[in-house]
């Protein structure tokens, strides 16, 4: 093993020693010289014996005000962050190629703009050119925003500290490079350097950095793992391209609500906030039809309703088709498993196609009831009461468990026209008064009330 490393240092003036003596050589004094222990004895040499500065330290109890935030003025952007955006944070925003994350970013640019703060834009995939003929398109050419193209590391940090603007956007992360490294832009460690020195500078200057990230074919910002764990809040940008409306939402956020979500649509001048998204999810709902069931989910903090779709359909395949958009394709399977084995409704031979209206994503729990109703119902081919919403939690006994904030749920439901509410028997709900609620205590007693069997 190697020998740990020893120093010996006067008391009096600071000196080192080799070795202990009874007087030090640097100031004369006599029983000063002490050893000292290692700060570190880690790999190698450690940390040695040469120690930093103590850190101030305080208590949990303060009286400091919440941090100050910016408001763009967009709701549904202001929202997904929290409430607006803090000085000196750094925030990342993924989505597909296409999808809208320019478009979205300098709309939010030009709205910081014109509330008074001091907004740049610097491009490195476009030319100053083309993103002035997008602002133009977008009704924003007189927005006060100073736009750049660069992708080098050292000149935008260079303007950014001579500006000191109040909003920096980077478009995007994976275009920049530093002369530092040699390494293609885009690569792993280039997108780590650029994202620290982004982050660091927004700390030191208090300007808000909003960083563009690339994702990958699995949906996930390209780059290191660690790049997420930099930045304050890390947002992603959704929607199937066959629809209009496009869904921001809030993975991480250190200064707000996690799994926020903002809804924006599509038009031909740009993105255009929604502000109730369940009236536009359940718009094209016609008539009562098999295999439909909607759903009343939470998503961050405010309820969203959405409707499920399902067709059930003879297979011809040796192995039937299991197609899932908008949902868990792995709690879809386990649904599936538990109506078979507990409820012996079998779905062999069957395709089974489930899809969420409007291209919402539905990660809830909650969903398994309204999931496991659009199933029945179109194998049965028998419509679900027009007027019901559903949620509930299925577990692997067939047993429907409560959610969370089950009233909030009933509340926009009843909004929207809804009378009926079908959830599990153990749901508390108090204060929704004039709607019908239907308790259910397992999956075998939903089956024999809606559908007649058991």
């Amino acid at each position: 093993m190697a020998k740990p490393i020893t120093a010996f240092t006067c008391t009096a003036c600071g000196g080192s020693h080799r070795k202990w003596s009874g007087r030090c050589d640097a100031c004369g004094a006599w029983n000063t010289v002490i050893e000292e222990v290692p700060l570190s004895q880690g790999p190698g040499r450690g940390l040695g014996t040469l120690k930093g500065k103590p850190i101030p330290l305080s208590g949990l109890e303060t009286q400091e005000a919440p941090p100050p935030r910016a408001i763009s003025g967009i709701a549904e952007l202001d929202r997904v962050l929290g409430g607006g955006l803090v000085p000196g944070s750094a925030v990342l925003v993924g989505g597909d190629p296409g999808i809208g994350k320019s478009t979205l970013l300098l709309q939010a640019a030009a709205a910081f703009a014109r509330t008074g703060q001091q907004a740049i834009y610097v491009s490195g995939e476009e030319a100053s050119a083309q993103v002035r003929l997008r602002a133009q398109r977008l009704g924003l050419g007189d927005a006060p925003v100073r736009l750049g193209a660069e992708t080098a590391l050292r000149d935008i940090l260079t303007t950014l500290d001579t500006e000191r603007p109040d909003v920096a956007v980077i478009d995007s992360i994976q275009t920049l490079w530093s002369d530092r490294i040699e390494a293609a832009p885009g690569s792993v460690t280039q997108v780590r350097a650029a994202v620290h020195e982004l982050v660091t500078f927004a700390k030191r200057r208090g300007t808000s950095v909003i960083l563009v990230g690339h994702v990958t074919k699995e949906g996930q910002i390209a780059g290191p793992r660690v790049v997420e764990h930099m930045v304050d809040t890390v947002l992603y940008f959704e929607g199937e391209r066959g629809h209009q409306f496009r869904i921001l939402r809030a993975h991480k956020n250190r200064f707000g609500p996690a799994d926020e979500i903002g809804v924006f649509e599509m038009t031909g001048g740009g993105l255009s906030e929604v502000a109730n998204p369940s009236a536009l999810f359940l718009s094209e709902r016609g008539e009562a039809s098999a295999g439909s069931a909607v759903f009343a989910g939470i998503e961050g903090t405010r309820p969203v309703l959405t409707e499920v779709q399902a067709l059930v359909a003879p297979s011809t395949l040796a192995s039937p088709r299991r197609t899932v958009v908008g949902l868990d394709a792995g709690r879809v399977s386990t649904i599936l498993a538990v109506l078979e084995a507990r409820c012996a409704i079998p779905f062999a031979g069957l395709d089974v196609f489930l899809n969420v209206a409007g291209g919402m994503r539905v990660n809830e729990p909650a969903a398994d009831l309204a999931i496991a109703a659009a199933l029945l119902s179109a194998r049965e081919d028998v419509a679900l009461p027009p007027e019901a919403v559903l949620f509930g939690e299925i577990s692997l006994s067939g047993a429907l468990r409560p959610v969370s904030q089950a009233e909030n749920r009933l509340k926009e439901a009843q909004k929207l026209g809804f009378s009926r509410a079908i959830l599990p028997s153990a749901t508390k709900v108090e204060g929704v008064a004039g709607m019908r609620i239907d308790r259910i205590a397992d999956l075998t007693s939903f089956v024999g009330e809606t559908f007649g069997a058991g």
